[in-house]
């Protein structure tokens, strides 16, 4: 079974020097809670970039292609018009719808690479159980240390929190979402 040790720090400073300890002691699976934004968190965490941009960009583009296409073939080919002896197919007509659509390919995209990613709808996590966890959301900055070796591991989790000035330092069990 899974359990996260959790340690609350005073400050961003202790928390990003707690964050690096930690990665330098080997442990790869850990996670802030902070209830202001941390500059520096995400290599202090070790992330990774995100994916969506690119997502966003390659549905944009090709729903914005879709869009084109769709308006060329409705125009130029399926039903053309010949009125006042203009062309059939004019790419300036077609600009606000294919822009339109280029953005709702993408927003969709974005919504759907975000459920997958993040695993929605999981709206509760074992570490929220932890009364002393609701300062994260105030003025507490937690760091989570994630273990599934068993007691050994926990332990050492919990004195490297503690040696690197935890205030507080607890642990919880349980089962989070795949």
């Amino acid at each position: 079974m899974r359990q996260w040790v959790l340690g609350e720090l005073g400050t961003e400073e202790a928390l990003l020097s707690a964050l690096h300890a930690l990665r330098a002691k080997g442990y790869a699976r850990l996670d802030a809670h902070t209830p202001v934004p941390v500059e520096g968190l995400e290599e202090a965490l070790g992330l990774k970039g995100s994916p969506l941009p690119a997502v966003a960009l390659v549905a944009g583009l090709g729903g914005a292609v879709l869009g084109f296409v769709i308006q060329w073939f409705t125009n130029a080919v399926a039903w053309p018009l010949d009125v006042g002896d203009r062309p059939v197919n004019s790419a300036p007509t077609n600009i606000p719808i294919t822009f339109e659509t280029g953005v709702l390919v993408a927003a969709l995209s974005i919504f759907g690479t975000l459920l997958a990613l993040f695993r929605f709808p999981n709206v509760t996590h074992p570490v929220f159980q932890s009364d002393a966890f609701r300062s994260a959301s105030v003025d507490g900055f937690w760091v989570s240390v994630s273990t599934e070796r068993g007691e050994r591991e926990v332990e050492q989790a919990k004195q490297a929190l503690q040696g690197l000035g935890a205030r507080h330092v607890s642990v919880v069990s349980g089962e989070a979402a795949p």
